[in-house]
């Protein structure tokens, strides 16, 4: 008899641990997500928000120093940003609103893949469009892509923009499966950062070759290389 009080008592131990392992891993768990999401709030300092200004403020959307503080401008900055990229607009960096501006290395968000597979296809696109170009001018290529991205009137993708239906010839005529080189991979890269020498753009086209009347509609912003970008 005493044995299997024995017996009962080390299960009921065992039940206990095993219990309070889980009960501090969830506390854990639970101090963890508010700490990442602190990250990217009014109030939080460091260099996710440094990111957060210098991208917003290179697309317009911020007007202040870029000193690593999220203080009401860049709050105001951010919602701003979201509004126009229809998101929550609740002035908080969160997961989603950081991978729109192409943030992805931040505690906690899980969209490393999403920003290989980004800038793998985005390095292709470059290639097969733009490898001729200036580097400022594949840079710019790359900027369209994203600035559709952002754009109500495009798939909200990076694939999505690229695979649209007659949006790039590459796409058609088999280009985007060439095997790029690493000057496009860092054009790609620069205009995932935040780098838009188009402020803005939607379209391009080669003024040479184009047969297309309504794209020579679209207002012009700048001309790069053989290029013309257009809004």
């Amino acid at each position: 008899m005493k044995k299997l009080k024995n017996g009962i008592s080390n299960n009921k131990f065992a039940i206990i641990s095993i219990s309070s392992v889980l009960m501090l891993f969830l506390i854990y768990n639970i101090f963890s997500v508010n700490i990442v999401q602190a990250l990217s709030k009014y109030g939080s300092r460091g260099n996710e928000v440094t990111q957060i200004q210098t991208k917003l403020k290179r697309w317009g959307y911020y007007k202040g120093n870029i000193d690593g503080i999220y203080g009401s401008q860049t709050l105001e900055a951010v919602k701003y940003f979201q509004r126009k990229n229809g998101l929550a607009v609740d002035g908080i960096a969160g997961k989603n609103t950081l991978e729109a501006m192409g943030i992805f290395n931040s505690p906690g968000n899980s969209g490393s893949s999403s920003y290989s597979n980004d800038l793998n296809l985005l390095t292709r696109l470059v290639y097969g469009e733009a490898r001729g170009e200036p580097y400022t001018g594949q840079v710019a290529v790359a900027a369209v892509v994203l600035n559709r991205v952002r754009n109500s009137n495009f798939p909200n993708t990076v694939a999505g923009v690229i695979y649209q239906q007659g949006a790039f010839t590459v796409v058609s005529d088999g280009q985007i499966n060439l095997t790029p080189n690493s000057t496009a991979k860092k054009a790609a890269q620069d205009a995932l950062n935040g780098w838009d020498p188009t402020y803005g753009c939607i379209y391009y086209f080669n003024p040479a070759t184009a047969t297309n009347k309504w794209i020579w509609s679209r207002p012009h912003v700048i001309t790069i290389g053989r290029h013309r970008f257009c809004k």
